[in-house]
């Protein structure tokens, strides 16, 4: 059994990824900010801890970990307000590297999106022009520490139910980008248990191939 840390446990992802682990055994602490999220996250089998990430330091993240062995980001500022969303997405996100690299956790996966980085091509006009420039610094920040990191990368995310069936590294996301996010879950739970997926990043939407196929295959 490990002890697994979720950043932002309220999330639709996060909840469905924390039942998974909690029934696979695992013993799930979840970081909310909001206390009235606390029967969601228990019902979902995880330890609800009230945590308000952004309005943190390091070394109280770094605090609040102790005790784990892996780390998942899944938070978000959830868009509307750059600013907000630069000091989640972006600062908060690299404090919580920071923080999990303190207490000795080597394993940390974050939950990005597919075309996330420095060539995400979104006009500065765009609504999601902030958004974009900061999960592509957060993982550039990630792919340059120490950690045993996977970033993860879905397509644009529906509430479909989870097939188990993905495609990895779409040839074309002009053809379709649709993700399931009980699959990003499934995602998420298999690589924190797969050591051929440490530093890599795992661009996928919605497939035919098994998960544990399509993110271990060469």
């Amino acid at each position: 059994m490990s002890r697994i840390a979720i950043i932002g446990g309220h999330g639709k992802v996060a909840l469905l990824l924390a039942r998974i682990l909690s029934n696979e055994g695992h013993a799930v602490t979840s970081f909310i900010r909001n206390p009235g999220h606390a029967a969601d996250v228990s019902e979902a089998g995880a330890a609800a801890v009230v945590l308000d990430v952004e309005k943190t330091t390091t070394a109280d993240i770094a605090e609040a970990l102790k005790g784990h062995d892996a780390v998942v980001w899944s938070a978000g500022a959830g868009g509307g307000n750059p600013e907000r969303t630069y000091a989640v997405d972006r600062d908060t996100a690299i404090r919580s590297m920071d923080a999990a690299a303190q207490q000795g956790i080597s394993r940390y996966v974050m939950v990005s999106y597919l075309g996330a980085g420095a060539g995400h091509g979104v006009p500065k006009e765009d609504s999601f022009f902030a958004y974009a420039e900061a999960k592509a610094a957060a993982d550039e920040y990630l792919r340059s520490t120490q950690l045993d990191w996977t970033i993860l990368g879905p397509g644009a995310l529906t509430s479909d139910p989870g097939s188990g069936l993905i495609e990895v590294d779409p040839a074309d996301p002009a053809n379709g980008r649709q993700t399931s996010r009980a699959n990003v879950a499934l995602v998420a739970a298999a690589v924190l248990e797969l050591p051929e997926t440490v530093r890599r990043t795992i661009e996928f939407r919605d497939g035919t191939v098994p998960v544990i196929e399509a993110v271990t295959a060469s």
